[in-house]
């Protein structure tokens, strides 16, 4: 039974904690965190442990009713693994603090390749991920490229790939801070950040890709042009799609229409 404590309690967060906590071979020892909102209290009605990264977070924390068990120090002693999945640049800062007190760790797609050393999907590279110290799990966009792109290299279909991502603008509960409306902000750059992010998990991928930024904050798109080595039926493409166990295939006529 290993001990896992997960940093930073957001959209990532939560849901790594929830899957943690029905593990067999974890054990997830706490959350820490510096918000003292609903979020938290999610974690809070769960009865996960909560520390606080900081300590004014503490203090607000405690204003606020909930009880805290710590601070970030007292939980990583605890601890044999961390998943950080703290905003970007943050969990940078904190891999200090983990190979300080010989702690691995996980951080996410917010975090830049080199901060690792390895970068991690499930269904491309999980036996090089093994015995390491530390990973990166790529972005949601980066993910979802390797999912798709792999099921047609595993059945000997892709040749190169070239994508069109239309990025949400900003998460749900910051989109009274800022955000775009009744416009289009494509990336500058091209490649954008996402294939060169797959890559890192597969330098193999013959992939470029450009981004968008519009103005809605549910969801991403993408949008590809395949070339595949030879030619093939679209029940060959589905059937290479569902060797995927992460990939839904759905009909328009079961009610999609949005």
């Amino acid at each position: 039974m290993k001990n896992i404590a997960v940093v930073g309690y957001g959209v990532i967060g939560k849901r790594v904690a929830d899957a943690i906590n029905i593990q067999d071979d974890m054990n997830l020892v706490g959350v820490c965190d510096v918000i003292n909102d609903w979020r938290i209290q999610n974690a809070v009605r769960k009865n996960y442990d909560i520390y606080a990264a900081t300590t004014e977070a503490e203090k607000e924390m405690k204003a606020s009713g909930i009880s805290v068990k710590g601070n970030l120090q007292g939980l990583l002693k605890k601890t044999d693994l961390v998943v950080d999945c703290t905003p970007k640049k943050i969990a940078a800062k904190n891999v200090e603090t983990y190979k300080k007190n010989n702690i691995k760790f996980i951080l996410h797609g917010g975090e830049k390749h080199e901060t690792t050393g390895h970068s991690f999907s499930a269904e491309n590279n999980y036996q090089s991920a093994l015995n390491l110290n530390a990973t990166r799990v790529v972005s949601c966009n980066t993910t979802s490229i390797l999912r798709t792109l792999t099921a047609l290299k595993r059945a000997d279909l892709l040749d190169y790939a070239r994508g069109t991502l239309l990025r949400r603008a900003t998460d749900p509960w910051e989109s009274h801070l800022g955000g775009i409306m009744n416009t289009m902000m494509p990336e500058k750059e091209i490649p954008s950040h996402q294939g060169p992010d797959a890559q890192s998990v597969d330098p193999d991928l013959d992939v470029i890709t450009s981004a968008v930024k519009v103005p809605q904050t549910l969801s991403h798109m993408h949008y590809w042009n395949v070339k595949l080595k030879k030619e093939a039926s679209k029940e060959e493409v589905l059937n290479a799609f569902k060797t995927s166990s992460r990939i839904k295939l759905i009909h328009y006529d079961q009610g999609l229409v949005s």
